[in-house]
């Protein structure tokens, strides 16, 4: 078992989510109340990565943030290191991958707030952000958390992108679905399927407390609601 990498996914995870769950909220606010022309497109622009196959995302990531573009020059500037090859990279792939995966269970709740409940607070002198904190928030806590599990468990287990951005450095860019597939390489199969079974047994626990969650939460609003 290569608990380093177990490690190095799990923080990966934490670091992804903390970061794009916040942006998804917002985003999947907007996107739920606002009409504008060209919303079809900005919506099929974030389902992009659902469809486009893990290694050619990898391939746009890598020239996108490799050396030989401008960010990637900039950022090697200011801060003396690459993207490529480096666990900050490893970051911004995972968010950029898992955009899909935030915003849509969260644009989904907040669609389904009636629209006059936040108006009704408005009109009582509730000003925005009261609304948004005390109203909004805890009617899409079911969107959030399956936005939180979706996200944690798809970074978790992502293969293609980041061994086309990470590559394999112990420590800083091998995850553990690249430690599993380096232990069958290594015909090491009592250590990938012990590895294999770990994320197995973590996925199947996650998803039914995230539904049991959901129908907790999902139960509470309504009775609220009525």
């Amino acid at each position: 078992m290569d608990w380093q990498s177990l490690w190095l996914s799990a923080k990966l995870s934490t670091v992804t989510v903390l970061i794009l769950i916040p942006m998804a909220i917002f985003v999947g606010r907007f996107l739920a109340y606002k009409q504008f022309r060209g919303k079809s497109w900005v919506e099929a622009l974030i389902m992009v990565p659902l469809v486009l196959p893990p290694t050619v995302i990898g391939y746009y990531l890598l020239v996108g943030l490799g050396s030989q573009s401008w960010v990637g020059q900039w950022v090697e500037q200011l801060f003396g290191a690459q993207l490529v090859f480096n666990f900050s990279g490893l970051v911004i792939a995972s968010i950029l991958v898992n955009i899909p995966f935030a915003v849509q269970p969260i644009q989904r709740a907040f669609e389904t707030i009636p629209h006059d409940i936040p108006d009704a607070a408005a009109c009582c002198g509730m000003s925005w952000w009261r609304i948004f904190a005390k109203i909004e928030l805890p009617m899409i806590w079911p969107g959030i958390l399956t936005a939180v599990v979706l996200c944690f468990s798809h970074v978790l287990g992502e293969f293609g992108v980041v061994l086309m951005l990470g590559g394999n450095i112990a420590g800083e860019t091998k995850t553990i679905s690249i430690a599993i597939y380096d232990s069958v390489q290594a015909f090491d199969f009592e250590s990938a399927g012990t590895m294999s079974l770990v994320l197995l047994v973590f996925a199947v626990s996650v998803l039914a407390i995230t539904t049991s969650l959901s129908k907790r939460l999902g139960g509470h609003n309504a009775n609220q609601q009525r």
